[in-house]
């Protein structure tokens, strides 16, 4: 059978040579080849807490700082400082712990792990690599294509906090690394997956769900570009049927975009590489977004041991419930489970769920209202002050107009110029076809350019208000049956598309203000009793 397919192979491969044949018949030889392995993929996201300051230290913590102003002594390794936990770091892990359905455990405990960068002055980073802050979760997210939606789960293997290590700052022309410690220290949440994903697009479509999860509960800003939710992948390839191969893994990936085409392309180097009779070293390689290639970084073989050892100026974490808070005297530095379960707000599955049902909504358009920040709570005021039932309209108009005319603008959803109140008056004129739905486009556009004046002051100053008067539309459709007797003709055999072609010509006669709906309806009238 292997031999078969090598056949088959080698053949579609041959062919594939030939000019003639199409991209897509190229890509479907790419896809047959790589139907022979499996890759399997595990991530690692560090996600920055979103707190005023660091997770062992009073210090400031805040983005963009002047270089190494946001410093304590315990962050610069000063002798004798000590650790002090950062109760806010502490109850935003418990929150995130919960959001991602994890077993939280009630009593974790910090270790050190020992590496020697210039960017971590103590030479070791505080961590909860044994026995961390949470433990066995999951997250539903969906993949999209076109207009298919997969709903799929992840498993999540354990959550711990840590700290962050400062950044180093390479001077190519002068040949000198300087050392910025303003992140050394801040609290970081390591949400470790089980190897569940199985390519680029998969695990891209779990870090976006992830991301927004964090920006609901507001436990991590979740900006990438600033470096404050960063993915490292874990990859390897192997044939069904045989053991999981050596992975790879790539670091510090700070978009989306990067998560997907630094997986991809490294599935597809591993593939190559084996195709080939290579062997796929245990390294780690970084994403160069300049080539979309992942490059080396360092040989895992050759890593230094970590020396993994109890943390001996922190006592371990001890975490209450409802039942257990009781038997402690003071309960002003305890942190309950329970209450922070109270102040779990909806994630975004269960806004999606409750729209589709709320609503009747598909799919595709429910998860475009809530990946986009805003955009849930504009469509619901919409549905609150405008007068129409339809929410689909709405949803429509919203996603494909309003969405459109501010990426154009380069705005967002909450510096749009076009009021909820105004945006549904300009979608009751369309329910009660005052005006059509090309019209309203327009008056989309007028909004944006002058956002004092309503819908209907711009439907009455352009004279967009459309025909709906029955004897006036009777009048331009017998004008247009008369002008088209071969149309007629067409139409009489059967050929319904030339009914839509009078309707176009009925609307261009009457100026483009006639209601098409009841065109239609006069025109099809007119056309059976001649």
């Amino acid at each position: 059978m292997a031999a078969s397919m090598e056949k088959i192979s080698s053949h579609i491969c041959q062919l594939c040579k030939r000019r003639y044949l199409t991209y897509n018949h190229k890509r479907s030889c790419s896809n047959l080849k790589s139907k022979q392995w499996k890759s399997v993929v595990g991530l690692e996201i560090h996600a920055q807490i979103n707190t005023e300051s660091k997770l062992f230290s009073g210090a400031e913590n805040k983005f963009g700082g002047p270089t190494n102003t946001q410093v304590s002594l315990f962050d610069a390794a000063f002798p004798g400082t000590l650790p002090v936990l950062n109760k806010g770091c502490v109850e935003a892990g418990v929150l995130t712990a919960l959001a991602l359905r994890c077993t939280v455990n009630k009593v974790s405990k910090f270790d050190r792990k020992h590496y020697f960068y210039a960017d971590l002055p103590a030479g070791y980073q505080i961590t909860q690599q044994r026995q961390p802050l949470a433990v066995k979760g999951y997250v539903d997210y969906c993949i999209s294509d076109k207009n298919n939606f997969e709903t799929k789960t992840a498993n999540i293997t354990q959550i711990q906090l840590e700290q962050d290590s400062g950044k180093s700052l390479h001077d190519e022309k002068d040949k000198i690394s300087l050392i910025d410690l303003n992140r050394c220290g801040t609290g970081l949440m390591e949400i470790v997956t089980e190897p569940d994903f199985c390519d680029g697009t998969d695990a891209s479509a779990f870090v976006k769900e992830l991301q927004k999860i964090l920006q609901t509960i507001q436990t991590c800003d979740c900006k990438m570009e600033e470096g404050s939710l960063r993915v490292d992948a874990n990859i390897s390839v192997h044939k069904p049927g045989e053991p999981l191969g050596v992975r790879t893994e790539v670091k510090n990936l700070n978009s989306i975009k990067s998560v997907s085409k630094a997986i991809s392309f490294e599935v597809k180097r591993q593939i190559e590489l084996l195709e080939n009779g290579g062997i796929v070293e245990n390294e780690t390689r970084s994403f160069d977004t300049e080539i979309d290639e992942t490059v080396p970084m360092r040989d895992k073989e050759v890593k230094t041991d970590y020396r993994f050892m109890p943390e001996p100026n922190l006592p371990p974490l001890h975490l209450f419930d409802n039942e257990s808070v009781k038997t402690v005297a003071s309960k002003m530095s305890v942190i309950n489970i329970d209450d922070i379960q109270q102040k779990l707000p909806p994630l975004p599955e269960d806004t999606r769920k409750r729209l589709e049902q709320h609503y009747s909504l598909k799919r595709r358009d429910v998860a475009v209202l809530v990946d986009n920040s805003g955009l849930v709570d504009y469509f619901e005021e919409v549905m609150r002050l405008s007068s129409t039932t339809n929410a689909k309209l709405v949803s429509n108009f919203i996603i494909n107009q309003l969405l459109g005319v501010l990426n154009d603008k380069k705005l967002t959803i909450h510096n749009c110029p076009v009021t909820k109140d105004d945006f549904g008056r300009l979608i009751d004129l369309v329910q009660t076809e005052e005006i059509s739905y090309s019209t309203s486009c327009k008056v989309l556009d007028e909004m944006f350019e002058h956002p004092d004046f309503t819908a209907e002051d711009i439907v009455d100053q352009k004279d967009w208000r459309q025909i709906s008067d029955t004897q006036a539309l009777t009048n331009i459709c017998e004008k247009i049956l008369e002008e088209h007797p071969k149309l007629i003709a067409k139409y009489r055999k059967g050929k319904l598309k030339y009914l839509h072609s009078l309707v176009n010509k009925a609307v261009i006669d009457s100026n483009n203000k006639g209601n098409p709906r009841i065109l239609k309806q006069i025109m099809e009238d007119l056309l059976d009793n001649k």
